[in-house]
C-alpha cells in the first residue's frame, strides 16, 4: 500500500464510526431508563462481566464507576466458575456485555444470578440470544457496520458498547450531582488530582504568611518580606486586609528611601482576593492575566464582604512545586 493511503484509510475508518455511533440513540428508551433505575437504587455493587473485547469493555465501565464513588469491580466469567461467584451477593446488580449474546461462558454466571434473583443487565445486539432472555433488563445493541476492510473485526461494535456504558455511566453521574470537589476526593493523584486542586488546598498560612500591622514602620516591613521570602508584605488592619506592598514596591521606594517612612503612603490598597474554593489551576491562570506572583486567599462569605480576614497567600512557587498547570 502506499504510504500515502495510510491517512485516507485511517479517516474512512473514522468517518464510519462516527455515522455508525449515531445509532446509540435507538438504546435510549425505556429500558434505558429502567437500567438507570437499577443502577441507582443498587444497595450493593456494580458487577460488569464479558468475555474477550466485551470484557475489556466491561473493565473500562466498572473503573469509570469505581472513579466516582459507586463501588464496582470486574468479574471474569471464566474465573466467576471457580470461586469467584462467591463475591456476587443478592443485593449486588451484574451488567453483562456480549455483543452476540450468546458466549457460552456466560451461562453459569446467568444461571448463578438468576438463581439466587440478583438484578441482570444484559448488553447485546440480539434479542433472542441467551443473555437477554435471562436479563431483567435488556439494552438492545443496534447492528454497526465494522471499519475495517472485511467488516468482521470489532470496531464500530465496540465503540458503540463502550459509548453505551459510558451513557449509563455519565447519566447515573448527572443523577447524583457529582461535583468536582467529590471527584477530587477518589483521584488525589496524578494530573487529575492536581488539576482539581484548590486554593485552600495550597495556600501558606499561619505563621509563614508575610503579615505586618498597618501602623508598623518601612524598614519592620523590610525586615518581615526578607524572612519570609515571598516578595510581598500583607498590610492588616484590626485583622482585615487592608492592603498589599511587593518587592517592586520597595525597590521604587528605595530611590526616595525614609527608614521611619508609614506603610500606608505606598501600600497598594483593597488588594485583589480569591475565594479560598477557587481551582489552583484557575488561581494560575489569573496570575499569569495579571501578571502577579501572589495572590491573597479569603473565605467564600468574605469575598461578598468589603472587610475581609486573610485566609492565606498561594505564592507561583507553590503553583510551580504542585505541578499546576
Amino acid at each position: 500500500m502506499n504510504k500515502r493511503n495510510y491517512i485516507s484509510v485511517a479517516k474512512k475508518s473514522a468517518e464510519i464510526q462516527i455515522n455508525e455511533l449515531k445509532k446509540i440513540k435507538k438504546v435510549f428508551n425505556n429500558n434505558f431508563v429502567k437500567a438507570v433505575d437499577l443502577i441507582l437504587n443498587c444497595k450493593g455493587k456494580i458487577i460488569l462481566a464479558g468475555i474477550g473485547k466485551s470484557g475489556l469493555i466491561a473493565r473500562k465501565i466498572s473503573a469509570t464507576f469505581s472513579s466516582v464513588g459507586i463501588p464496582s469491580f470486574f468479574c471474569h466469567p471464566s474465573e466467576a466458575l471457580h470461586g469467584d461467584l462467591g463475591q456476587i451477593e443478592k443485593k449486588d446488580l451484574l451488567i453483562i456485555i456480549s455483543y452476540s449474546g450468546n458466549t457460552m461462558e456466560l451461562s453459569n454466571m446467568l444461571k448463578y444470578a438468576n438463581r439466587y434473583r440478583i438484578k441482570i443487565i444484559g448488553i447485546a445486539s440480539k434479542h433472542d440470544s441467551i443473555l437477554i432472555k435471562a436479563s431483567d433488563v435488556e439494552l438492545i445493541l443496534p447492528k454497526v457496520k465494522e471499519a475495517d476492510l472485511t467488516g468482521m473485526v470489532p470496531t464500530s461494535s465496540s465503540s458503540i458498547t463502550l459509548l453505551l456504558g459510558d451513557c449509563l455511566a455519565t447519566t447515573v453521574i448527572h443523577q447524583k450531582r457529582f461535583s468536582k470537589e467529590k471527584f477530587k476526593t477518589f483521584h488525589p493523584g496524578g494530573n487529575i488530582g492536581r488539576s482539581l486542586l484548590l486554593a485552600k488546598d495550597i495556600m501558606i498560612k499561619g505563621d509563614l504568611m508575610p503579615t505586618v500591622n498597618y501602623k508598623k514602620k518601612l524598614y519592620e516591613a523590610l525586615k518581615i518580606m526578607s524572612q519570609k521570602k515571598l516578595g510581598v508584605i500583607i498590610i492588616l488592619k484590626n485583622k482585615y486586609i487592608s492592603g498589599i506592598v511587593t518587592d517592586g514596591d520597595l525597590r521604587r521606594e528605595l530611590k526616595n528611601y525614609e527608614r521611619d517612612k508609614s506603610l500606608k503612603k505606598f501600600m497598594t490598597n483593597n488588594p485583589f482576593v480569591v475565594n479560598e474554593n477557587m481551582t489552583a489551576s484557575r488561581a494560575l491562570a489569573i496570575m499569569n492575566e495579571k501578571k502577579i506572583t501572589s495572590l491573597l486567599v479569603v473565605s467564600d462569605k468574605d469575598m461578598r464582604k468589603k472587610k475581609r480576614i486573610l485566609r492565606g497567600i498561594i505564592h507561583i512557587h507553590t503553583l510551580l512545586k504542585n505541578e499546576i498547570k
